[in-house]
């Protein structure tokens, strides 16, 4: 199991050319999926996780808001998603984000030609890493790993990390 964020997804096998599509991750499945909706399942202050508090620059124990959202094609979860947003950003340019409810983040992201989005990176989550954990209880038999992508997208200088979870039903889409 890969224990870092890796910068190329290689080794993701059947998972790449989903891992890898730069674009929006919600307008491809909704080109997929006729019932696609999105089901916000949190959207609080809370801690990040260590790696996520590294990659933005935040001290460890800070608050930021942190939203989960399951991507369905009818009840059928596909991408577990999980976004932070420091304080400072919500206070700022993502402002707009806090009334998101249960729209689609990544219209919102891709919208907005001044949003720009930074290198993808890639992991193999297992039972260890929370993301899995969260992940994994909307799953009737989770498999032993999951794979997961992220990036972070800024505006005005303020950055957003949005990982995205692919659950195996997304495997059966075209």
């Amino acid at each position: 199991m890969a224990t870092q964020w890796l910068t190329s997804a290689w080794q993701a096998g059947a998972w790449r050319h989903w891992l890898t599509h730069r674009g929006s991750l919600t307008k491809r499945l909704q080109q997929s999926c006729p019932a696609f909706r999105v089901a916000r399942l949190k959207q609080s202050l809370g801690q990040p996780n260590q790696d996520e508090c590294a990659t933005l620059g935040l001290i460890h124990g800070r608050l930021a808001m942190l939203r989960d959202v399951l991507l369905l094609n009818r009840d059928t979860p596909l991408v577990f998603a999980h976004s932070v947003i420091p304080l400072a950003g919500l206070a700022g340019p993502w402002t707009q984000l806090a009334g998101l409810g249960n729209r689609p983040l990544g219209a919102a992201l891709f919208s907005n030609p001044r949003i720009q989005r930074q290198a993808l990176a890639y992991r193999h989550l297992d039972h260890r890493h929370a993301l899995y954990r969260a992940a994994a209880v909307h799953l009737d038999l989770p498999p032993r790993s999951l794979w997961a992508r992220r990036s972070l997208f800024a505006l005005q200088n303020q950055p957003i990390l949005v990982t995205e979870v692919f659950l195996p039903a997304t495997l059966q889409l075209p």
